[in-house]
């Protein structure tokens, strides 16, 4: 089952995920909230939409922006609407 790994925890796991451009995106639910502060950075892909994103803390450490979402995916990626991923050291275990 594909889990998100940093820094000791795991921030996500689920069996659930859906996988695009090979990144490993975690259901809302699969999130373990503790670890997630919102961030007020945002991004824009042309085919899915903007993207907000998360920095994770674990520990007293954290890891700016380390994850992103789509809170309102445009209709090609409507799959992965408020949907979980990661990147800067976040290790994916698949």
């Amino acid at each position: 089952m594909p889990k998100a790994v940093w820094n000791g925890a795991v921030l996500a796991e689920s069996d659930q995920c859906e996988v695009v451009e090979n990144n490993y995106y975690f259901p809302p639910s699969a999130i373990k909230s503790e670890y997630f502060k919102p961030s007020n950075t945002h991004t824009t892909c042309p085919w899915k939409g903007i993207a907000s994103y998360y920095t994770i803390a674990v520990d007293g450490k954290e890891n700016a922006d380390a994850a992103w979402y789509y809170p309102q995916a445009k209709d090609a990626a409507k799959n992965i609407e408020n949907y979980v991923a990661f990147w800067r050291g976040v290790k994916v275990e698949a």
